[in-house]
């Protein structure tokens, strides 16, 4: 089992990310709220992980916090979630307020995270209630975003991050381009956008 990583950020495309450590490639799927506390290309990054096996592929799956990560494994067992929709959890809530929907269970808000159905909902708040006392809340500070490429480079990350992370094209175009602003980095577009969608 690989614990966690040590070493270089070589490139980060959400929600893909390369972590070169001793010569040796990395490609890591991380939620949204880990990009944001990510350090600028050609740093040292540490990330908690997650190796999932399968038949047809070994997938590493990273965190800024064993929090996030501990989140993340509950979210695997709850029926019907898999790695891809707990990341998109992950991406569009943060945990103090997911917990929030938990214990009050608002269904509702959870249904407008992509992927995530009524009976999903209704899964999630039944199962994850007794397990929200074995995790302890996610910090999530902020940090000064690294300089991006030009908007339309950055706009256009974002669409394809949001695609990726279960919305239709025209949705994430959609919410992008209601919060895009003229200096905004592609990261920054993305928690706005995602905001955007669970609010709404």
């Amino acid at each position: 089992m690989i614990g966690h990583l040590h070493g270089k950020l070589v490139s980060k495309t959400p929600p893909f990310l390369m972590i070169d450590v001793q010569g040796i490639g990395y490609e890591v799927e991380a939620p949204m709220s880990t990009f944001y506390q990510l350090a600028d290309i050609g740093e040292e990054v540490f990330l908690y992980t997650h190796l999932a096996v399968r038949d047809d592929a070994h997938l590493l799956f990273g965190f800024a916090t064993e929090e996030e990560r501990s989140l993340f494994r509950h979210l695997l067992k709850v029926n019907g979630v898999g790695a891809k929709m707990a990341l998109t959890i992950l991406s569009g809530i943060e945990a103090e307020d997911f917990a929030d929907c938990i214990r009050h269970g608002d269904s509702a808000r959870l249904t407008r995270l992509p992927g995530v159905g009524k009976k999903t909902a209704e899964r999630l708040i039944i199962e994850m209630r007794d397990r929200l006392t074995e995790l302890r809340s996610v910090e999530t500070g902020e940090k000064n975003l690294p300089v991006m490429p030009a908007k339309n480079h950055a706009v256009d990350d974002a669409v394809s991050a949001l695609i990726a992370l279960g919305y239709k094209p025209q949705e994430a175009s959609r919410y992008v381009h209601a919060v895009a602003g003229e200096r905004m980095g592609s990261e920054e577009i993305i928690r706005q956008a995602l905001k955007a969608s669970v609010s709404n």
